[in-house]
C-alpha cells in the first residue's frame, strides 16, 4: 500500500529492492537526490530480508522509500517496526538525503509514517532521536509528538491517537 502526503509518497520497499541495494546496484528509477541509496543501512535491510525469510512479507510494516510526489526521485526512507506491540505502539525511524533537508519534507515524511501505522492498526507511534539531533527532534515535535522518555543520548517521542 502506497501512502501519499503531499508533496511525497511512501512506497513499500520490496525484497528485490533490498537485495539490489545490498548488492550495490542502484535502480535508475530510484533517481536518488544527492546520491543516497540506503547503503548506509545495510543492517536494516539485512534484518528485513531475514524477517521475510522467517515470517513472510511484513507489509504494511517494514522499510519504505520516500519519493517526491507520486513517482519522483527517492529522497529518503522510513522503517515501520511492527506490528503493534501489546500497548498498540509501532516504532519507526526516518531519514532524508542531505540534499533535501531544510525544505520541510521531514514533517511530511513523519506524518505519512504516522498515517501508515494508524491505518495498520497502531494506537500510538514512537520514534527515537539523538539528543544532539535538533532537526529530528523539532520535526517530531512539529508533527505533534511529545517526549515520552529520555536517556543521556536519546529521546523517545510518542504520539497517541
Amino acid at each position: 500500500m502506497v501512502t501519499t502526503t503531499s508533496p511525497l509518497t511512501l512506497h513499500p520497499f520490496t525484497v528485490a529492492d533490498a537485495e539490489r541495494v545490498l548488492a550495490g546496484e542502484v535502480d535508475p528509477h530510484d533517481g536518488w537526490e544527492g546520491a543516497y541509496a540506503f547503503t548506509d543501512e545495510p543492517e536494516l535491510l539485512g534484518e528485513y530480508l531475514r524477517g521475510v525469510q522467517e515470517n513472510g512479507d511484513p507489509t504494511p510494516f517494514g522499510p519504505y522509500l520516500v519519493r517526491r510526489g507520486e513517482d519522483g526521485p527517492a529522497i529518503g526512507g522510513v522503517n515501520l517496526f511492527g506490528p503493534p506491540g501489546d500497548d498498540g505502539a509501532v516504532e519507526f525511524a526516518f531519514a532524508l538525503v542531505p540534499a533535501v533537508r531544510g525544505q520541510g519534507l521531514a514533517v511530511h515524511t513523519v506524518l505519512a509514517a504516522v498515517e501508515r501505522a494508524r491505518s495498520a492498526g497502531a494506537r500510538r507511534v514512537r520514534a527515537d532521536a539523538d539528543v544532539s539531533n535538533l532537526p529530528a527532534r523539532r520535526t517530531l515535535e512539529h508533527a505533534g509528538f511529545a517526549e515520552a522518555s529520555r536517556t543521556p543520548d536519546a529521546i523517545t517521542y510518542e504520539l497517541r491517537f
